[in-house]
């Protein structure tokens, strides 16, 4: 469904006959299901009625920025924008499979790629809240033969703990690489606890994004709770927040079914690395992920002490202006003139391109994810910084048409 300028002109006549003042308080648990316009949680939670004057200010904006840098004949996904459950602007378009004539719709899962992060960030926090694991436990506490004895948990989330990334395994390894193996968390463990690799810097000395972190991270929920990565999402995020059309990826069994990934008409064919989750692998859809992002709003399921750990900035705190930072599973800029802060977390997998984007303090949820490879999803957060903070920013600039993968 898209909601067009048709929306636009009828929440206008809504204002002069009926205007709101948006001051009530709506409560989001359980609202009715059928109603397309707005998206419920399962937890209780209260958030300030959405005026139809609001709806028509920022729906005509969305509008005109998303046909303008994201809508396109190289953009194939799902785009959403939502104010406290209620739907500001949605639009689905393109392939989930282009050969059998699959659509992507509001129910299709699409590949995060690394804003899964996000989600095995918040599996950790959770577990945390449980008194499960502590975030300054040493990695070595969970899976003893790991190598680095000053690693932490937290240093694994924040990207401190200076690992090497698994795609450079094979350039360390050199002729000792095997090209041909499909490998699996556990491979990259052993890997690291058979050849000791040299860390890149000391532990929770320098911020370097780092994917091992992540295929560690999951390997640590798997040890806490007993349970599988897919099966320890399921209970921890998914299910809870009603993520009813959210997956991990399985290798062995879902490479058919799964959403492709696109370069121009072109799938990108899996490679060796497509096995390993935490650091990715994750299909969702903006509304599922529209759902996470309200839960971090009630205390039922995350503590927001222990929120506000993900959203401090962890690598940048001795810059007098900075420009961006990194907390747990959570990125951030910092923008002009006053240093005000946006979290955000993007995604790159093969083709697949992504963008999750909190407004905190506007309770407001963006999302952008596509399955053709293009940068376009990115430029929300441009939107994002010049509607919600006021700032005229342009921090991703849409590839021109010309360097993008013709039809």
């Amino acid at each position: 469904m898209k909601i067009t300028l048709i929306t636009f002109f009828l929440s206008i006549l809504f204002y002069f006959s009926n205007p709101k003042t948006g001051g009530n308080f709506v409560n989001l648990y359980h609202k009715n299901p059928g109603d397309s316009l707005h998206i419920s949680s399962p937890f209780p939670i209260k958030m300030g009625n959405v005026s139809e004057e609001y709806v028509a200010e920022k729906t005509h904006y969305i509008d005109s920025f998303y046909n303008k840098n994201i809508n396109s004949p190289f953009y194939s996904g799902g785009f959403i924008v939502v104010k406290n459950g209620r739907v500001l602007y949605e639009d689905y378009k393109g392939y989930a499979n282009a050969r059998t004539g699959e659509k992507i719709t509001a129910s299709t899962p699409i590949h995060l790629a690394s804003v899964s992060k996000v989600l095995t960030c918040m599996a950790v926090l959770r577990l945390v809240q449980q008194d499960n694991i502590m975030l300054d436990q040493k990695v070595t506490d969970w899976l003893p033969k790991f190598p680095y004895k000053e690693t932490t948990i937290r240093t694994l989330l924040n990207h401190r703990s200076g690992l090497q990334h698994y795609a450079n395994f094979p350039g360390l390894m050199k002729k000792r690489w095997n090209k041909k193996k499909i490998l699996s968390n556990q491979d990259i463990l052993d890997l690291l606890v058979q050849n000791k690799f040299r860390l890149k810097t000391p532990n929770d000395t320098h911020f370097d994004y780092c994917n091992t972190n992540y295929v560690i991270l999951a390997l640590i929920i798997e040890k806490a709770t007993g349970l599988n990565y897919r099966k320890a999402m399921q209970e921890l995020v998914f299910k809870p927040l009603g993520m009813t059309n959210t997956f991990v990826f399985n290798y062995e069994t879902d490479r058919e079914t799964a959403s492709k990934s696109y370069r121009g008409n072109t799938i990108f064919p899996w490679d060796q690395f497509d096995a390993l989750y935490g650091d990715k692998n994750i299909y969702s859809t903006p509304r599922d992920l529209v759902k996470f992002d309200m839960g971090t709003y009630s205390p039922n399921f995350i503590n927001s002490e222990l929120l506000q750990e993900a959203y401090f900035g962890y690598s940048a705190g001795h810059v007098a202006k900075p420009i961006k930072d990194y907390g747990l599973g959570m990125r951030m800029r910092f923008l002009p003139p006053n240093n005000e802060k946006m979290i955000y977390h993007n995604g790159w997998w093969h083709g697949n391109n992504t963008s999750f984007v909190p407004v905190k303090k506007d309770t407001v949820t963006v999302i952008c994810l596509g399955n053709k490879y293009s940068n376009r999803p990115y430029s929300t957060l441009s939107m994002v910084s010049s509607l919600f903070y006021k700032k005229k920013t342009e921090i991703e600039k849409p590839l021109p048409f010309e360097t993008e993968c013709q039809e």
